[in-house]
């Protein structure tokens, strides 16, 4: 049994079938480039970089080591890098048109945050990941459901009660999650958003209701005036948000960074999420299974 022709053969299979679905709502050209045109398009880059994320091939090292011919020829990984940091915008572009197709007459979403550490904070002081630009440099945060204290980012997003992200953005680890909402009000509309603890402020839910018509549904503190427990299904829907965080930590291993860029981090995490979403939409149109299977063969 040979390992290695394994992988590749699957490797292939598996970026075929993506890039079969990235055909159906893009086109093969995204950028407009100035010299000769690239042996690898534009979308057949993303096509890869989303199949990596995919199979867990978290190194680039790694990946072009396990290249087949009919790919390693058109590429170089010094160029693929740079390629893919300067396709972010166009892969969150289709990530948006997939998440499209899934809440197109959704009407109710779960809004949360989780922590994305790029050091550990005994190397905090000596770490110069992310520090190139003043407006993207990480800081030290606290993420209160798990008790910890972390330096980095924060990942805020908004899924769909199937389980679908439709939101996302990040912010350094110091940013208070309610201030993420203020963005959304430019994305989302006439929807109920569910949140936890984090996200309580009686000014913002009615700035959000009044302007885009979003009602925002957070559990109240016991010591609050007329205190009434949480409906019991809200909170049952907001467990889909974790669930989704989990599955980016145990498959796609979100919390692993070898990024030394801000703009290369924010690509890392940005894939990952639309290989997500591709997998999502491969369960649902080619195998009528349930959409949230990821540990699963999509060919």
């Amino acid at each position: 049994f040979n390992h290695k022709t394994f992988t590749m053969n699957n490797l292939l299979a598996n970026y075929e079938r993506i890039l079969e679905v990235l055909r159906k709502i893009s086109t093969d050209t995204l950028l407009i480039y100035q010299r000769r045109r690239p042996k690898l398009f534009d979308l057949e880059l993303i096509s890869l970089v989303l199949t990596a994320e995919f199979m867990g091939i978290d190194s680039e090292n790694h990946l072009f080591r396990n290249l087949p011919k009919a790919l390693s020829c058109k590429i170089e990984r010094s160029i693929y890098n740079r390629r893919k940091r300067r396709l972010s915008a166009q892969i969150n572009h289709i990530r948006l048109k997939l998440a499209q197709e899934f809440n197109e007459s959704e009407n109710c979403f779960i809004v949360d945050s989780m922590p994305l550490e790029v050091c550990k904070m005994a190397r905090v002081n000596r770490s110069k990941i992310c520090k190139e630009q003043q407006y993207s440099m990480p800081n030290r945060g606290f993420c209160a459901s798990q008790q910890l204290s972390f330096y980095g980012y924060k990942l805020h997003a908004v899924c769909s009660l199937n389980g679908v992200f439709q939101s996302i953005d990040i912010s350094p680890a110091s940013v208070h999650d309610i201030h993420f909402l203020q963005d959304i009000k430019t994305q989302m509309s006439d929807c109920l958003l569910l949140g936890d603890k984090g996200y309580l402020s009686q000014t913002i839910q009615i700035d959000l209701f009044n302007e885009v018509n979003i009602r925002l549904e957070t559990p109240k503190r016991t010591n609050q005036k007329d205190y009434k427990p949480q409906f019991y299904q809200y909170k049952k829907y907001r467990k889909r948000i974790e669930t989704l965080f989990s599955q980016l930590c145990d498959q796609f291993m979100i919390r692993r960074n070898y990024a030394k860029s801000f703009d290369g981090f924010k690509t890392r995490i940005l894939a990952k999420i639309t290989a997500l979403t591709v997998v999502q939409y491969i369960n649902k149109t080619y195998f009528n299974r349930n959409i949230n299977n990821l540990k699963t063969q999509i060919i």
